[in-house]
């Protein structure tokens, strides 16, 4: 049998192929891709190009979170949404940056006694905030519906594992008092209805917020003057604000949001009310584009019977100072020490 020759040893100890070569070639592809997008991108800004939005998402996508950017980054970021929202809906838009204002602390007071559940201001709030009108549908304020209910005589012999009701009693489950369960959507005839009342709800600008606790990002965060308020381009859409608020107070958008033109409001502020966009968070910001120049809420302006207060907390002379000193005043949940700023009064 001959010999192996030193050409046959070559072969056999020859290391087997791999596929470096392929990943090398595939990470070296995906990085032109990358760049070639990057150059795209800034080509479209560079260029005298018309195109508002594109230019707008573009540096979108690489600017910091609001409160972290410089006052000239925070002008450059205002520049480029006018702009856009200005071509896109066809109107004079204006993005307000109007930081908190010293020595305010805000808050609400609502008078349940007198709350009528018109939802007026659902609908006020909708128009002034720019949010979505169908499908998907976003209402920052909910209005529960609530029976007032009784203890029933002949309810007594329901009771059970007897008649007596040794452990639960025949009226264990009717409806009396305040509770949260009530109605959420509804569309009486006329209000308000016959044995109901209404409690308003909406964000409650907590003290302690547990959903600035949560969020991974700090997209959302307590402004000085108590406005809870969200950075919607920072915001990754893992929706644990939601999970964490116990007040059912924000809301989320699934699909593009759908606002008119004709309805839009071109009076924003870049923390509040200018158009969201899908896969962002929201909720309620006391109207910041109005209360930080010196106005009231919307909600508290159509309020029909009064029953919304609004002011500073800090002024001994506003009108939810003077309640909360003179009226019989509670905070919802209070249990779980979030200490909203929105609080419930009766006469």
């Amino acid at each position: 049998m001959p010999e192996p020759s030193d050409k046959d040893n070559k072969k056999q100890d020859a290391p087997p192929k791999t596929d470096e070569k392929s990943r090398r070639e595939f990470l070296g592809n995906a990085g032109l891709t990358v760049t070639a997008a990057a150059l795209s991108g800034a080509g479209a800004l560079l260029s005298g190009s018309d195109e508002a939005e594109a230019k707008a998402t573009w540096g979108e996508w690489f600017q910091k979170n609001y409160r972290l950017m410089s006052d000239d980054e925070k002008k450059e970021a205002v520049a480029r949404l006018e702009k856009r929202y200005t071509e896109e809906y066809g109107k004079k838009t204006v993005v307000d940056s109007a930081p908190a204002q010293e020595g305010v602390l805000f808050g609400y007071a609502l008078n349940i006694q007198k709350c009528i559940g018109c939802r007026r201001c659902v609908y006020a709030c909708v128009k002034e905030n720019n949010q979505s009108r169908d499908n998907p549908e976003i209402q920052w304020i909910r209005v529960v519906k609530m029976e007032k209910g009784n203890f029933l005589a002949e309810n007594m012999d329901k009771g059970y594992p007897d008649p007596a009701g040794i452990q639960v009693g025949g009226n264990a489950y009717q409806n009396s008092g305040v509770v949260l369960e009530g109605e959420h959507y509804y569309e009486p005839a006329q209000v308000p209805e016959k044995d109901y009342f209404y409690f308003p709800m909406q964000c409650m600008q907590c003290e302690k917020p547990p959903c600035v606790k949560v969020c991974p990002v700090r997209t959302t965060y307590r402004d000085p003057d108590g406005i809870v308020v969200i950075d919607y381009n920072w915001c990754i859409g893992c929706r644990m604000c939601i999970a964490a608020c116990p007040y059912w107070a924000r809301r989320f958008n699934w699909g593009e949001p759908n606002l008119p033109a004709e309805e839009m409001n071109p009076v924003t502020h870049y923390l509040g009310n200018r158009p969201r966009m899908r896969g962002v968070a929201e909720k309620c910001t006391f109207c910041l584009q109005r209360t930080r120049k010196g106005r009231y809420t919307a909600c508290v302006e159509v309020c029909p019977v009064g029953a919304r207060k609004f002011g500073n907390l800090l002024d001994p002379e506003s009108e939810v100072r003077k309640i909360l000193d003179k009226k019989k005043v509670f905070r919802l949940k209070a249990e779980l020490n979030t200490y909203p700023k929105f609080f419930y009064f009766i006469d």
